[in-house]
């Protein structure tokens, strides 16, 4: 069996991850494809659940990252297209580089767009009211406004539509231009 790869589409709510992650699943080369929604993972917490973009949530948020990672590469062996759609910024990437270093195939990508334009897509979304989508704007964008030794993974999405950045995406998948370094 040929292992999948792991594609991991990160940025801050309203960048177009789902959209994007759902339209390259689809298009998909392998005969296998999936979205793991880092979301599901969140929404699955019952008791003791912290909002992840608030103080206090780094231990759950750790744990949380290593469960989906865990599943991403379980899918990836079984030969399975995964394309990952979450939040995970550079500060948790430590256990997506140890997988990387193990042999499995992990692009990366953060989807930015201006302030401005990543606020307001995320107010037209009804997965969250109003004043919840404002709130996770203003304090994850910051984070991904400048990602450091990682700002070569950033793929602007300010003047595209979805499928726009899908064919970007596809076109860096084929020149492997986001793949997290490995052995």
């Amino acid at each position: 069996m040929t292992p999948g790869r792991i594609v991991l589409i990160s940025g801050t709510p309203g960048t177009g991850k789902s959209t994007v992650a759902a339209l390259l699943a689809r298009d998909s080369q392998l005969a296998a494809s999936l979205c793991l929604r880092t979301d599901s993972f969140y929404e699955a917490l019952r008791k003791g659940a912290v909002p992840p973009h608030l103080p206090g949530s780094g231990d759950q948020n750790q744990v949380v990252i290593e469960a989906f990672l865990a599943a991403a590469v379980r899918f990836a062996q079984g030969g399975y297209d995964t394309l990952v759609d979450g939040v995970v910024g550079p500060w948790f990437l430590d256990p997506w580089l140890a997988a990387a270093r193990a042999g499995t195939e992990i692009h990366y990508f953060v989807l930015r767009a201006a302030k401005d334009v990543t606020l307001a897509r995320a107010l037209g979304r009804s997965k969250l009211g109003e004043s919840a989508n404002r709130e996770l704007v203003e304090t994850m964008w910051p984070l991904f406004a400048d990602l450091g030794p990682w700002e070569p993974y950033a793929v602007d999405t300010t003047a595209l539509f979805p499928e726009e950045t899908a064919a970007l995406l596809q076109a860096k998948l084929g020149a492997r231009s986001h793949l997290l370094p490995g052995r």
